[in-house]
């Protein structure tokens, strides 16, 4: 039985990236599993198109509002999430995340390494203004490679 544990020490600078407006902040990754956890900022008006992957999602939201969309077995679901709200995404499951209101959101999402790997990959060391459309051809094309569909830009 082991006795590790994972800390990330205070004030020590968590990894940044940027995905379509959202600042994207890695807090852990357990070496030798899947698991990692993000903060993710959602700016006002940012969202991210309709997608699905293999691994599920755990979302728990620490500020601000979110509408999570997802498509469930009985049909399309929007769930209006706040501030200690827990959302949960099952494996392959459409879905996309929206900020509609006028502060940022921001939620810790549980990813597995496919999730981070393509984070790491696409993401940029500064936030997009506004992305063009071959950026967003560029995306769905690593996604892609990461077992991630973008269904919806």
């Amino acid at each position: 039985m082991s006795n590790s544990f994972v800390t990330m020490p205070a004030g020590k600078e968590a990894r940044r990236f940027f995905v379509l407006g959202d600042r994207i902040e890695r807090q852990v990754r357990i070496r030798g599993t899947w698991l990692n956890i993000f903060d993710v900022t959602v700016p006002p008006g940012s969202r991210t198109p309709r997608h699905a992957h293999a691994s599920p999602e755990v979302f728990r939201i620490l500020e601000g509002r979110l509408t999570i969309w997802r498509l469930t077995d009985n049909g399309p679901e929007e769930i209006e999430a706040g501030s200690g709200d827990i959302v949960t995404i099952a494996p392959s499951m459409v879905h996309g995340y929206a900020n509609r209101g006028s502060v940022p959101a921001v939620f810790s999402a549980i990813v597995d390494r496919d999730m981070a790997e393509f984070i790491e990959a696409e993401g940029t060391s500064e936030p997009l203004k506004a992305p063009s459309p071959e950026t967003i051809a560029r995306m769905t094309a690593v996604a892609n490679a990461y077992g991630i569909t973008i269904l919806a830009a």
